[in-house]
């Protein structure tokens, strides 16, 4: 994409982050391994900012064993003394022990037979939002829909998934679109949308 195509401006100029907004961030997502990974690494970020988990993204995956779900919940005592060594990610017990509980929250809603990414899709009816902000002011940082895959998410045994957390977490997957509609991405992503949705 050209540099001077215009976007949202929280990029800025970083090579990394500019080619994550312009290549990742907003598209719909509906594999269940790639949503878990998205929404352990929205609450890693808690706190932080979202450049930062992004340059440690791949020696996250490779602690993490790919965050396929089956492995984290094997996980034992050693092996987050181990993580908590791992300079390539961010050191937090807290958030280490909730991604443990978090695999084995996702494993017990398969075993359930619910779906990961039908139950995430389902709160906007498996469609995406489609918002039209025209500055990044307009852009909330919790709606009505946060709120509530946050409290049914904690409601299943998920930590570090407050409505904040959750709102960037579906902003990022596509769930809303919130690209800025003088952003060239927007009408990119709404078209996936259709497309997802014919």
């Amino acid at each position: 994409m050209a540099s001077d195509a215009k976007r949202c401006p929280w990029p800025g100029e970083d090579p990394l982050y500019v080619a994550y907004h312009d290549e990742e961030w907003g598209v719909p997502e509906y594999d269940d391994r790639a949503l878990f990974e998205k929404l352990i690494l929205d609450g890693f970020q808690a706190g932080l900012s979202w450049i930062t988990i992004l340059r440690k993204r791949a020696a996250f995956r490779e602690a993490f064993d790919g965050f396929d779900p089956e492995a984290i919940a094997r996980y034992k005592p050693a092996k987050v003394e181990k993580l908590l060594q791992n300079p390539g990610i961010i050191r937090h017990r807290g958030k280490i022990e909730a991604t443990i509980g978090n695999a084995k929250a996702y494993l017990a809603m398969m075993e359930e037979g619910d779906n990961f990414s039908d139950f995430l899709w389902n709160f906007t009816d498996g469609v995406p939002v489609q918002n039209k902000w025209k500055s990044i002011a307009q852009v909330p940082a919790e709606t009505p829909m946060s709120v509530a895959m946050s409290k049914e998410l904690k409601k299943r045994g998920f930590k570090f998934c407050g409505p904040t957390i959750v709102y960037a977490f579906a902003q990022a997957v596509g769930i809303v679109n919130d690209h800025l509609v003088t952003c060239h991405r927007h009408k990119t992503c709404s078209a996936m949308a259709r497309i997802q949705n014919q």
